[in-house]
């Protein structure tokens, strides 16, 4: 008795049909309507996330800039580019710029050095390598907001009994009124301080990365070649290879620097004194002060991301930032 096969077919009048194989079957399910609909599915809460929650606010912005906004988000009084001329007039603000790019200028090569160094040092132990690694990343877990408060009332507090003044004190040196006056600036001493400990470790974890990603071979032919290991290798070798890095580094760190918020609103008495003050304080006391001026706080809020931005392509052109390793 003659049996059908699966890749028949069994209507009467008609040749036999072989079946589709199956691998083809899996390829037509993965076509590109397929991929398409795969690609949607995945990028676009992403990217709904993105107008909603980042255009959306800056387009607002541009427009609440150009507005008298005082008191409201929904404004109708058009004053042009009036907001962006009172706030480049504003004393207080222009200021601020100022003194956070001299800021920005110190914090940013000290980071740098440190962060890198902390690498160099763990890529090169041979022994609990993990857990120093842990010990050095730790701190950036840390919230802003609680380092600032350890910061303020149990290291620089300028009691005789803060950890610092108490160190001093060992070596007959007086306390030290930390945050009390502006002169001389000690409180410079404490924000820095408190910025080196919570992101050094973050771009140690980036150098180290890039560290053992440097092939040996190079140090070996240069062995070979009679380099000296230390500062000649690390010279020729070590921080040519670290360029990519070196520029991100730096460009991350240009940006967070003009953004600092939360240790000097905290430290600096939530903010509040005209000395050290930045630009982001500023901006938050004029949207959220005794005014709420939104019009002029957008306006100096896009002063500032133009400002970040000249400065980023300034520093990008300056180190070569998307350049290949062989130019």
């Amino acid at each position: 008795m003659a049996t059908t096969t699966p890749t028949q077919s069994t209507t009467p009048g008609r040749a036999p049909r072989k079946a589709a194989p199956a691998g083809r079957r899996l390829r037509g399910l993965g076509g590109s309507r397929g991929r398409t609909l795969n690609f949607w599915l995945f990028t676009g809460p992403f990217l709904i996330g993105l107008i909603v929650f980042v255009y959306v606010p800056i387009g607002w912005s541009l427009w609440l800039s150009l507005h008298n906004a005082k008191g409201t988000v929904a404004p109708t009084e058009f004053v042009g580019l009036g907001n962006y001329a009172d706030m480049l007039g504003d004393g207080d603000f222009v200021d601020s710029l100022i003194n956070f790019t001299v800021f920005a200028a110190i914090i940013v090569p000290i980071t740098y050095a440190l962060s890198l160094a902390l690498a160099l040092l763990v890529h090169r132990i041979r022994f609990m390598k993990a857990f120093f690694r842990s010990v050095f990343f730790l701190p950036t877990a840390c919230s802003f907001v609680v380092a600032s408060l350890v910061w303020k009332m149990s290291m620089f507090n300028g009691l005789h009994y803060g950890l610092v003044n108490t160190v001093l004190s060992w070596f007959g040196v007086d306390s030290v009124a930390w945050l009390a006056s502006p002169h001389p600036p000690w409180y410079w001493l404490v924000l820095c301080t408190a910025r080196l400990w919570l992101q050094c470790g973050f771009y140690m974890i980036l150098f180290l990365a890039a560290l053992q990603n440097i092939p040996r071979e190079l140090y070996e032919a240069a062995a070979v070649d009679g380099a000296k290991s230390g500062w000649q290798t690390f010279r020729h070798i070590t921080l040519p290879q670290l360029r990519a890095t070196s520029v991100a580094v730096v460009l991350l760190l240009l940006i967070a620097a003009y953004q600092a918020f939360d240790e000097f609103y905290n430290i600096l008495d939530e903010g509040r004194a005209t000395w050290g003050r930045p630009p982001l304080v500023e901006l938050y006391l004029q949207a959220l002060g005794a005014n709420q001026d939104y019009g002029h706080a957008s306006a100096g809020a896009l002063i500032l991301a133009l400002l970040i931005a000249m400065v980023t392509l300034a520093q990008g052109k300056f180190l070569g930032f998307g350049r290949g390793d062989d130019k």
